[in-house]
């Protein structure tokens, strides 16, 4: 399960939810829960938070290092203990215009340099109701498909931008 807090939560939060959950993890070694929480909080949550619970971003670009005003690189994300980014969420995709291409090559950048992904697929309102959902989905795995290496360290979450 994944968890996408958003633009939301605070330094605040995470010490309140982490002496919380913090006792709730039955097996240390288990990762099947996973924060993805702003970047200037991605330290302070892998401090807070015990290993079962994993930390990452909402977001990386597609290269290393650059002049990408604004970005952050899976390497970064690693730096301060993150270890996954979710990609292709429907903000991303509506806001900022970010199309299959683009979310495949940030994919395949991020598992290159060691993060987990979540990916999101998922059709907007006009396309569900043209029946074009199945369609939709084939096309943005597609595009992520090719750019893939590795598939253990990566799972695929239906976001629907209507949803």
């Amino acid at each position: 399960a994944s968890g996408n807090w958003k633009m939301n939560g605070s330094m605040q939060t995470i010490s309140n939810l982490s002496k919380t959950i913090g006792s709730c993890c039955p097996d240390p070694k288990c990762n099947d829960v996973v924060m993805c929480v702003p970047s200037v909080y991605i330290q302070q949550a892998r401090q807070c938070f015990p290993p079962c619970i994993g930390i990452g971003a909402q977001n990386s670009w597609k290269v290393p290092a650059g002049p990408f005003t604004g970005e952050i690189s899976p390497v970064m994300i690693r730096e301060v203990g993150g270890e996954w980014v979710l990609l292709g969420h429907s903000t991303r995709r509506h806001l900022f215009g970010e199309d299959n291409e683009l979310i495949g090559e940030k994919v395949g950048h991020a598992l290159n340099e060691g993060l987990q992904v979540v990916a999101c697929v998922g059709e907007t309102w006009e396309e569900r109701d043209a029946k074009k959902t199945e369609e939709v989905i084939i096309r943005q795995v597609c595009a992520i498909a090719k750019h893939v290496k590795e598939w253990c360290k990566l799972v695929f979450a239906y976001e629907p931008v209507w949803a």
